[in-house]
């Protein structure tokens, strides 16, 4: 049954510059501008209309853009939930703009190792994510640290934990990673490792989607009978003010904003493509999380029970629970 009929979610990117070369990702690779303020004032207050509720602004690495507190601001405004994940590197000299802005700030660690961290990266930035911790701490802010989990590093994730975000009294979430188009992340975990994870993700401190960890074991989504709901409770906007559809990963097409986002989303043609989310060939197979996760919340199909204890773990215990009531 579903629960929810309009879009949850706004990925919003930024940009596609990124200053790391993560080998698990092509976006840096792309060119690309930076969002504008004009833009982003009137997206939000379209998106708000269409019945958004949490703006992840995101790219690339959102802190090259200089005006992101700006549109931290304007969304924290407009009563939206805010979300920013980032490598570290320019967090520490932005941190005093960006203080109270952002609800969920998550810094990228794989590692408590530094040159392994480091070489995935592809830039060095471990010990700007050991300094962003101390930084945001500082002012008061609630930082959680996103590990991206692969065969090569599920041995770190003890590690992790042990001696960085329980002694910082920071939320681990684990990020099983994916594949996508040619962008290849390793052999899948086993059984065995999904068990792992599962048994990791009832820790105290730790988050990870019971979802995610069901859909892989399923196969992932099944363009048959989908679970992905990609195009209906997430918009994506690109760096060119375009809305993309179904979801970034696949960006089968990209329509020109233009001011219009809450007559565009609506359209007939629009929503035509919309109703293939989870049914292109390319679907197939798809465990991609940033989708996943909010398909799961607005219908009661076994995923959104499995990954209901989890969501409401975390929304507990950082208190945005509190915004989304607001929001």
């Amino acid at each position: 049954m579903r629960l929810v009929r309009h879009p949850v979610l706004c990925n919003y990117y930024v940009t596609y510059r990124c200053n790391a070369k993560c080998s698990f990702c092509d976006i840096w690779e792309k060119p690309s501008p930076y969002i504008t303020l004009a833009d982003v004032e009137q997206n939000l207050r379209d998106l708000k209309r269409l019945g958004v509720r949490v703006i992840d602004f995101t790219g690339g690495e959102p802190l090259l853009h200089r005006q992101l507190p700006e549109f931290l601001a304007l969304a924290r405004q407009l009563g939206f939930i805010t979300t920013v994940t980032t490598n570290g590197l320019l967090y520490p000299k932005n941190a005093q703009k960006l203080r109270g802005l952002v609800d969920m700030l998550h810094f990228s660690l794989d590692s408590a190792d530094r040159a392994t961290h480091d070489l995935g990266r592809g830039v060095a930035c471990y010990d700007f994510v050991l300094e962003s911790i101390r930084v945001a701490k500082e002012l008061g802010e609630r930082p959680d640290i996103l590990f991206t989990v692969f065969r090569k590093n599920l041995a770190d994730l003890e590690a992790v934990y042990r001696d960085i975000t329980q002694p910082n009294g920071l939320m681990l979430i684990i990020n099983p990673a994916f594949d996508y188009g040619e962008v290849e992340t390793g052999e899948q975990l086993t059984e065995e490792e999904l068990t792992y994870l599962s048994a990791f993700g009832k820790r105290r401190g730790v988050y990870l989607n019971e979802g995610f960890i069901a859909l892989r074991r399923d196969g992932g989504n099944h363009v048959a009978a989908p679970v992905c709901r990609a195009a209906s409770t997430t918009l994506v906007i690109s760096p060119s003010n375009e809305l993309v559809l179904p979801c970034y990963h696949l960006g089968e097409q990209k329509f020109p904003i233009g001011g219009q986002l809450f007559d565009l989303y609506n359209a007939p043609a629009t929503q035509r493509l919309a109703a293939l989310e989870g049914r292109l060939p390319q679907c197939e197979g798809c465990t991609i999380n940033c989708y996943m996760q909010p398909s799961f919340a607005v219908e009661t199909s076994k995923y959104f029970w499995e990954a209901l204890p989890s969501t409401l773990k975390y929304n507990w215990e950082k208190g945005t629970w509190k915004r989304l009531l607001r929001a």
